[in-house]
């Protein structure tokens, strides 16, 4: 029997997921590299590379003794992780929210907006028929997994210079009913800001009005806040939706440890907000996990409203505005034009040289010659062509030997 027909014909066109796929042909070139003092230097995964809080892993190992700690916790969560949440949301952007019927646990955000994915889409075979979520262009590449995977369409919101990132949702709406789709099967709208991988925000302004937009035609509003805390200017902090006119109503906004508490192995996360879009996601959730280890929602609870976890997150977004200045600087060295330089995230998003015919020959080329990984625009979406995101989340040193190896190996813009 040929075991693949088990599999439905979205996840058999699946590839690997690019971040492994980049991970598994830098150990099929480490050897080779090494030894031509290449040895790889990886800027294509976005996660912090800083260990987690002290004080999170203290308390952490303390919790660990806890009668009744390593039995089952629930999806919905522990109360104590959903007050603290509820607290976190009020700290950070006075917004006031329910910790019993407006927040749920996730085990991890990308978990929580795969499985909203599959159960707001119906899977439909003729094109004209299928559920559409709008999302951005280039987006987090997990999005496109998750809606093709649903046997939905994924329909492009251009975020290009043109449009300052934030594109005509109204027009772009106008142009999905002249393709042919249904307006009834226009399901949702994702947006990402700060942006991965841009590195780009929107304005309050701006949000409102897609906001607006939602409310208008009837489509959930999905946010994806996972860079929330990341920012290197006090009067530029990112914002939640809910600080917003309507929000709750339309919109529901997704949360993640990961980057902020460089917690990315630990798989934390939660949504927020519309109080019947949040119970529906739950209930279905609730019939595949069974919640978060309750140790390390007990720990992350105490952390998220501690002087310690601020500080934490104050120290680390000082450090990422450190190392991207050694970035832009180095790459404005060899040529790159870098004007508006992103005030949020830990990546870049830079064109490749004009020399060059594909984002894909320019990234295999570096990795090749200088032993530096680097990921491909093409792989957010079909507008990533032409460009490449790195992240800088390695030491300041390997950053230096970045550019150094750069200007090496002649590659400049």
């Amino acid at each position: 029997m040929d075991m693949k027909k088990l599999f439905n014909k979205e996840v058999m066109s699946l590839d690997t997921y690019i971040m492994f796929k980049l991970k598994e042909e830098t150990a099929r070139l480490k050897d080779e590299l090494t030894a031509r003092n290449r040895a790889p230097i990886a800027l294509s995964m976005g996660a912090p590379t800083l260990n987690p809080p002290k004080v999170l892993i203290d308390r952490l190992k303390e919790i660990l003794d806890e009668d009744g700690i390593h039995m089952y916790s629930t999806p919905k969560g522990e109360s104590y992780f959903r007050k603290a949440i509820a607290q976190r949301m009020k700290n950070r952007f006075s917004v006031e929210l329910d910790p019993e019927t407006e927040i749920f646990s996730l085990v991890g955000s990308k978990e929580g907006i795969a499985n909203l994915v599959r159960f707001i889409t119906t899977p439909k075979s003729e094109e004209l028929e299928k559920d559409v979520i709008m999302v951005p262009d280039p987006c987090y590449a997990s999005y496109l997994q998750f809606i093709k995977c649903s046997g939905a369409k994924a329909y492009s919101m251009p975020l290009v210079a043109e449009n300052n990132y934030q594109p005509d949702v109204e027009e772009i709406y106008n142009q999905i009913l002249k393709d042919g789709y249904k307006a009834e099967n226009i399901k949702a709208l994702f947006i990402n800001y700060p942006n991965n991988p841009l590195g780009s925000s929107a304005s309050r302004e701006y949000v409102q009005s897609v906001i607006d937009f939602c409310k208008k035609h009837e489509i959930l509003l999905v946010s994806d806040a996972a860079y929330c805390d990341l920012y290197f200017a006090e009067d530029e902090k990112p914002f939640s939706i809910f600080e917003l006119d309507g929000a709750k109503d339309i919109g529901i906004e997704f949360y993640s440890f990961s980057k902020p508490y460089a917690v990315t192995g630990w798989r934390l996360g939660w949504v927020c907000g519309n109080k019947e879009v949040v119970q529906r996601l739950g209930k279905g959730k609730s019939t595949i996990d069974n919640g978060i280890f309750k140790a390390l929602q007990k720990a992350c609870a105490e952390i998220l409203n501690s002087e310690e976890g601020d500080k934490y997150i104050a120290e680390g977004n000082k450090g990422y505005a450190r190392k991207q200045k050694i970035m832009v600087e180095g790459f404005k060295e060899l040529g790159w034009p870098i004007e508006n330089v992103p005030h949020t995230t830990f990546y870049l998003w830079l064109p490749i040289p004009k020399r060059y015919s594909s984002a894909f020959e320019f990234c295999e080329d570096v990795l090749k010659k200088s032993g530096i990984v680097l990921v491909p625009g093409n792989a957010f979406g079909t507008y990533g062509e032409g460009f490449f995101r790195l992240s800088y989340v390695c030491s300041d040193e390997q950053l230096h030997e970045v550019i150094n190896r750069l200007k090496e190996d002649g590659f400049t813009y």
